[in-house]
């Protein structure tokens, strides 16, 4: 059987920036209700708690996607995603910027912490995410990574609807989407560059572009539970 020549550089980065154009989460009917100010105060809550499962998980999962590294110099890179959501020390971090935006919408810290308020379909998402990183090639991992080549403008889109949209929520709940615009950038090009230079055949490209199509599912089935929203909150 003929083997499929591999894509040039630019026909695998063209193929995995329509994945994320066709399918990121930003597109989904809770997202666009949210940037459309169209969410009651409850709604805004819901998805705050249940998306904390799934922020409270990423150093998980690039803890281990760091351990498939056996370059010391990648696994030092990586480390930083890790620090930019655990903090250097208490009181630091997106992890505790998200607690922080709980708060400014009227949630306490232990109504997101104690995951109380998770719904079953959320802890599914996430699971499967963490696993997959877990059980896949270091390619695949990295791949499923790249949905944050769309996250700045996600974050900015996001910015102006809360600022615009949703004046009851503390306006300093909002430090973490602005921190992620440049943190995304950054960490999609540089995961951008680690699938370009290790997926050389087309076998190895179809992998990574199904891994972004996955995170893309995961990403979205989170979102289908939470706009369901019930038969989780206990």
């Amino acid at each position: 059987m003929e083997v499929a020549p591999p894509w040039t550089p630019e026909e695998l980065t063209g193929r995995l920036r329509a994945v994320s154009a066709e399918r990121y989460h930003d597109r989904h009917p809770f997202n666009v209700r949210m940037h459309e100010g169209a969410l009651t105060p409850e709604e805004v809550r819901r998805w705050i708690a249940n998306r904390f499962h799934y922020q409270r998980h990423i150093p998980v999962k690039d803890a281990l996607i760091l351990a498939k590294f056996d370059d010391p110099a990648l696994r030092r890179g990586w480390l930083r995603r890790i620090r930019d959501h655990d903090g250097e020390r208490d009181g630091e971090g997106g992890i505790e910027r998200w607690l922080r935006l709980g708060e400014a919408a009227g949630l306490d810290r232990g109504q997101l912490t104690d995951a109380s308020r998770v719904l079953p379909g959320v802890r599914l998402a996430v699971d499967g995410y963490v696993n997959f990183c877990r059980l896949s090639p270091a390619l695949d991992a990295v791949a499923a990574s790249l949905t944050e080549l769309s996250a700045p403008d996600l974050m900015r889109t996001r910015i102006a609807a809360f600022e615009k949209h949703y004046p009851w929520l503390d306006r300093a709940g909002l430090d973490y989407f602005r921190t992620r615009v440049g943190q995304g950038g950054r960490d999609g090009q540089e995961a951008l560059a680690l699938v370009l230079a290790w997926a050389r055949t087309r076998e190895e490209q179809e992998r990574a572009v199904a891994a972004l199509a996955f995170k893309c599912d995961v990403l979205w089935s989170l979102l289908d539970a939470v706009d369901r929203g019930a038969g989780g909150e206990r």
